[in-house]
């Protein structure tokens, strides 16, 4: 198939930004598009505008609809290559590249092309720095688009933005799906602790043990693994990051020895958009030692189930209780004060324990629910660049 350059089918423009001193350049209604708005292909409308008298006065262009443009320069080329075509005539600034395609070239099947090959141009286009990053000068005017006919160009663009269109009213859907089954999740829980009459705060029946200090320096490539904050999620623990302690050093930290079964709760930052990070110790996370700023529930096994204190936890109830944290270093934190003094029923063991077995069998249906959907999800987000691909490689 014949093949023609980006740089020998359209032209590339650079961005400005006007001087932030004059405030009459940042009161007009110009769209104004920096990385941060390039968020979506179709591009409508930028978190600032400014006016004519900006662009008379600036390195800023003024560019027509249908100019795509493409993120040059910023942390997001690490993972992703924003590109976007605006729908009237619009500004940009240096960290963003302008393509206006010649006669014979239609913008909508350039910019799904830049799309299709983001991969090829975050591995090979991009030069790496400590935090920002950046496309490589004449990177994307090098590369070859397949050349066909122009009205070849807009029925390729048409069918696959049907097709990306399709894509994306099912993920809609999906993620609807997903927040409705944690909702549902939530409500099963909240279900099974509002009809109690008798509190009493869970110091009464648990103590929280916060970890250990352990000083960074002291940290290894192996031995026994540090458990973290940053290794707790709601539900889970991982190891995506592990720090260890040597193994002979660990034998000191008995008291700080973690066993299946133990109930955490992360001390900083303990609530995040999916949930509470609370968890259970389980058989393969073993052996590890209990770090700052993590807590360990100590039971008194013969007044509190460790299920029915886990599940009791997750409720609207104990979360609304520890929101509104204090901040460290603006991060927001409990104590473990804090959580012994919010008040869990009291009953007695075997009503613990057949509470915590139904919550059990009605989660696990809608975990596995959810766990479905989250893989539909992932399925979903891949979706499109291999209809990108398919389209481009034919």
């Amino acid at each position: 198939m014949r093949t023609v350059k980006l740089g020998n089918c359209c032209t590339f423009f650079s961005g400005g930004t006007p001087t932030k001193g004059k405030a009459n350049y940042w009161t007009g209604q110009i769209p104004w598009f920096s990385p941060k708005d390039i968020k979506s292909f179709e591009l409508v409308s930028s978190q600032d505008q400014i006016s004519e008298s900006a662009v008379r006065d600036s390195a800023t262009r003024l560019v027509k609809p249908g100019t795509i443009l493409v993120v040059s320069r910023s942390g997001v080329l690490a993972h992703t290559l924003p590109v976007g075509i605006v729908r009237q005539s619009s500004t940009f600034n240096q960290d963003i590249k302008a393509i206006v395609p010649q006669d014979g070239y239609d913008p909508e099947y350039i910019a799904l092309f830049l799309v299709a090959n983001q991969g090829f141009v975050l591995k090979e286009g991009v030069k790496r720095g400590p935090t920002v990053h950046s496309l490589i000068a004449n990177f994307l005017e090098e590369l070859e688009l397949p050349d066909i006919p122009i009205d070849q160009q807009r029925q390729i663009a048409r069918h696959v933005s049907s097709q990306l269109a399709q894509v994306q009213v099912a993920q809609q859907a999906t993620q609807t799906q997903i927040r409705d089954a944690r909702l549902l999740r939530t409500k099963i829980v909240d279900a099974a602790f509002d009809k109690f009459a008798s509190w009493q705060p869970i110091a009464s029946v648990a103590k929280v043990q916060s970890g250990y200090a352990f000083k960074s320096g002291s940290f290894k490539r192996s031995g026994v693994r540090l458990l973290r904050n940053a290794n707790i999620l709601p539900g889970k623990i991982y190891w995506d990051d592990p720090v260890y302690l040597d193994s002979t050093e660990a034998e000191r930290y008995s008291n700080y020895v973690l066993e299946e079964g133990d109930v955490l709760i992360s001390l900083d930052r303990p609530l995040i958009s999916t949930g509470i990070k609370v968890a259970r110790v389980q058989e393969t996370d073993l052996p590890s030692l209990l770090l700052q700023r993590v807590g360990r529930f100590c039971l008194r096994p013969e007044v509190i189930d460790a299920n029915f204190l886990y599940a009791f936890l997750q409720s609207t109830r104990f979360i609304g209780k520890i929101s509104g944290h204090d901040q460290s270093l603006g991060v927001p934190h409990i104590s473990p004060d804090q959580v012994e003094n919010v008040e869990i029923p009291i009953l007695p063991l075997h009503e613990q324990r057949h509470i915590a077995t139904r919550l059990q069998a009605q989660l696990a249906e809608v975990d596995a629910l959810r766990c479905a959907l989250e893989l539909q999800q992932n399925d979903l987000d891949a979706l499109p660049q291999r209809i990108l691909a398919q389209v481009f490689e034919n």
